[in-house]
C-alpha cells in the first residue's frame, strides 16, 4: 500500500485525514511536527506529503522549503493543509514547493483532488526523466529575488554542483529575473515573473518567463553586445535608463546554455555536470 505522510498537530485533524486517505488505498502516518516530519520523509519516502502550515516547533512553509533542498525528498508530492485561504499564504506555499493547497474545512472530494493533482506532478517529473522541479511566482519585487538566492544555495545539497557553479548560476539567474522584471513586465506591480527549476541527473535547467510582449534580439541598442560592449552606454543615457546593459552578456558566460523562446518572454539557463559525479557534501 502506498504510504503518506500526514504533518499535524491536532490529532483530530489528522484522524480525519487519515480515515479519508485509507479509502484511497493510502496508508497513513502521522508526525506531530515539522522536525519528526522531515525525519519520516526522508526515511519513509512517502508517496504524498499531507502538511500543515501551523505547526507546534516551526512553519509548514519552513518545512516544505527543506523538503525541497533535501535530496531524499525533493521529488515528493507536497499537499499543504491549512485554514489560511488568503492569496498571500497561497502563493507563498506554491512559492517554497507545494504542488496543491487545501484549505479547511474540506470535503472529500476535494482531498482527493488535491492528492491526485500533487501525485500527477511526481508523474510527470519521472516521465520527462527530471529528478526534480520547483516553480516560483515572483510578484514583480526585486526583493524576492532573495527568495530565489537561497534556493539556489540548496542546489549545493541535492546536486554534483560546486559553489563555484552555483555562484554562476545565481548570478545570470539575478541578470535575467532583473531583465524580466524590468524590460519585461515593466515593473508592472500586478506582473508576475515565474521562475521554474528543474533538476536532471545531468544538468540544471531554470526557466525565466515574464509576462511582457516579449523582443527582438537582433535589435537591441541598449544592450552591450561582444562585438561592440560600450556603443549600447550612449543609447542608454539618451533613453534615461540606468546603468547596466551587460546582463544577457554576462549570463551567457555563466551557463553552458542560454536559450530564448521565440517571443523572447521566457530564457532557460542550463548548467552542466558529470551524471556520474560524486557528491562530497
Amino acid at each position: 500500500m502506498d504510504k503518506a505522510l500526514i504533518v499535524e498537530d491536532d490529532l483530530d485533524q489528522a484522524e480525519i485525514l487519515g480515515r479519508l486517505l485509507r479509502h484511497r488505498n493510502l496508508e497513513p502516518i502521522l508526525a506531530h511536527d515539522g522536525r519528526t516530519g522531515l525525519k519520516l520523509a526522508a526515511e519513509l519516502s512517502p508517496d504524498v506529503i499531507l502538511l500543515d502550515l501551523m505547526l507546534p516547533d516551526t512553519d509548514g512553509f519552513l518545512v516544505c522549503q527543506e523538503l525541497r533542498r533535501d535530496p531524499r525528498t525533493t521529488r515528493t508530492p507536497v499537499v499543504m493543509v491549512t485554514a489560511l485561504d488568503d492569496a498571500q499564504h497561497r502563493a507563498r506555499g506554491f512559492r517554497v514547493g507545494a504542488n496543491a493547497y487545501l484549505t479547511k474545512p474540506y470535503d472529500a472530494d476535494s482531498l482527493y483532488q488535491a492528492v491526485d493533482l500533487a501525485r500527477s506532478w511526481r508523474k510527470d517529473l519521472d516521465r520527462r526523466r527530471v529528478d526534480g522541479e520547483i516553480v516560483v511566482e515572483l510578484d514583480n519585487e526585486p526583493a524576492f529575488l532573495a527568495e530565489v538566492n537561497d534556493f539556489l544555495m540548496g542546489l549545493r545539497l541535492a546536486t554534483p554542483l560546486m559553489p563555484e557553479q552555483v555562484s554562476q548560476l545565481r548570478q545570470a539567474l539575478m541578470e535575467m529575473g532583473q531583465n524580466a522584471i524590468e524590460w519585461g513586465n515593466r515593473h508592472r506591480s500586478e506582473a508576475l515573473v515565474q521562475i521554474v527549476y528543474r533538476v536532471y541527473h545531468d544538468r540544471v535547467e531554470i526557466l525565466v518567463s515574464d509576462e511582457g510582449e516579449g523582443f527582438d534580439r537582433e535589435d537591441l541598442p541598449h544592450a552591450a553586445s561582444p562585438d561592440d560592449p560600450l556603443s549600447h552606454m550612449d543609447v542608454r543615457e539618451k533613453l534615461g535608463l540606468r546603468d547596466g546593459g551587460f546582463g544577457m552578456m554576462i549570463s551567457r558566460g555563466m551557463v553552458d546554455d542560454l536559450v530564448y523562446n521565440e517571443a523572447g518572454n521566457q530564457v532557460t539557463l542550463v548548467k552542466r555536470f558529470r551524471a556520474d559525479s560524486v557528491h562530497s557534501g
